[in-house]
């Protein structure tokens, strides 16, 4: 009786002491904790700003950026919006509103500067592809200042609406963007609106905005259409639209 009594308090002392029991113990528990913390995360949805009355919805067409009328609609038959993210679409909006700009001071200095040109004792003249190139020949000092001011007007727009370029290669690196060279708008900034209204012509009322921003990409992508004619025209027939 008493060996037995013995045996049965060694053999509970011993189990106590087991190291496997308690590491599986402590390993259940931990993955456990794991698996809790897992659950308990949510995904955070990016949050934008509202500038002059859009705020980006990357749900919708060109993030919800004005532009997009009948008959056409949402028209990019190419793709070059889809699935991009806001700051990509952003950029691409850049490139469009300030093309539509340059279309049209060409497609207004293309008929205006073939036949009304006072400067420089009119000896510029013919067709207007040429026009820069005589001026660089007729008075390289006011070609240089040109060229000078295009330069500072470029650098200016860029430091007030796109981020510096090293800020810009770090954030697309960390967010796996490609295929835009460092180039990313500021969070705050409005494709296009790098304050410049002299004449106060920009509304104040958001749907005025978005209207009036229409017009103007409208208007743009027909100089854009209209100018690469008048360029080609003349590139091949060597002579003056009129």
């Amino acid at each position: 009786m008493k060996t037995a009594f013995l045996l049965a308090t060694l053999a509970a002392n011993a189990s106590a002491f087991a190291p496997s029991s308690l590491r599986r113990t402590t390993s259940s528990v931990s993955m456990s904790d794991t698996a809790m913390e897992v659950e308990t995360e949510e995904t955070v949805k990016p949050t934008y700003p509202t500038i002059n009355g859009w705020t980006a919805d990357p749900e919708a067409f060109c993030a919800g950026l004005p532009g997009a009328v009948s008959p056409l609609g949402n028209f990019d038959p190419l793709g070059f919006t889809k699935d991009l993210p806001v700051t990509q679409i952003k950029r691409l909006r850049e490139s469009e509103i300030l093309h539509c700009r340059v279309g049209m001071l060409a497609t207004l200095g293309y008929l205006v500067g073939e036949n009304f040109h006072p400067l420089f004792g009119g000896s510029i003249t013919g067709p207007a592809n040429t026009h820069l190139g005589q001026v660089q020949e007729v008075a390289p000092f006011f070609f240089a200042w040109l060229v000078g001011s295009i330069l500072t007007a470029e650098l200016g727009r860029a430091r007030i609406g796109w981020v510096e370029p090293i800020k810009a290669m770090k954030y697309n690196q960390k967010n796996n963007i490609k295929g835009t060279f460092g180039a990313v708008l500021r969070a705050n900034y409005y494709p296009g609106d790098i304050g410049f209204d002299p004449l106060g012509l920009k509304p104040n009322d958001p749907e005025e905005f978005a209207e009036m921003q229409t017009k103007e990409l409208n208007n743009g992508r027909l100089a854009m259409i209209a100018a690469i004619g008048m360029m080609t025209q003349e590139q091949v027939t060597h002579h003056a639209l009129f």
